[in-house]
């Protein structure tokens, strides 16, 4: 069983690697300044009684364009959309091969729909980091916005999708 935690000075992240440098050195070496300065907040996943992080997602505050958007998703938006962006999300090589990319995503997702019920928020955001996070990301219903790697989800779907779903506050 897998524990998600706000990233905090205990968790161990020293032997964290995902496969991809950039995740891992954000994470070693930016997130709790992130988490400090209320940027960023990080989430992980840990062992029961354990502080070795084996995933991770970062979560922030976030403002999108409509003119950026595709029409069937701007409509009816003011001219700036609230939105939270899902700045990384990164699955220790460990447990690659298990499909906990996806339940990692909704847990994700989950905290961001629960955070949107108290501070408002239209829109959820990924900048994809390859075309193959991109396909990942549109497997779970986020629509790429034409000519970028950034692809977005309506909030108001993903809380359906949750409320839809089984329960995925415990990972296994």
């Amino acid at each position: 069983m897998y524990v998600a935690a706000a990233l905090s000075p205990r968790h161990r992240i020293d032997s964290f690697d995902c496969g991809k440098e950039e995740l891992n050195t954000w994470l070693s070496k930016h997130a709790l300044h992130a988490q400090s300065s209320s940027t960023a907040r990080t989430f992980v996943w840990t062992e029961a009684d354990q502080t070795d992080v084996l995933a991770y997602y970062s979560l922030a505050g976030h403002v999108v364009e409509r003119e950026v958007l595709p029409k069937k998703i701007g409509r009816g938006s003011p001219d700036q959309i609230p939105a939270v962006i899902l700045a990384r999300l990164a699955l220790d090589e460990r447990l690659h091969g298990r499909g906990l990319g996806g339940v990692l995503l909704v847990d994700a997702l989950a905290r961001a729909v629960e955070a949107s019920m108290n501070v408002a928020a239209r829109l959820m955001v990924v900048d994809a980091i390859d075309e193959s996070a991109a396909t990942f990301y549109e497997k779970y219903g986020f629509t790429r916005i034409p000519g970028t790697m950034r692809l977005i989800q309506k909030m108001s779907s993903i809380k359906a999708s949750i409320e839809d779903s089984p329960s995925s506050s415990e990972t296994s």
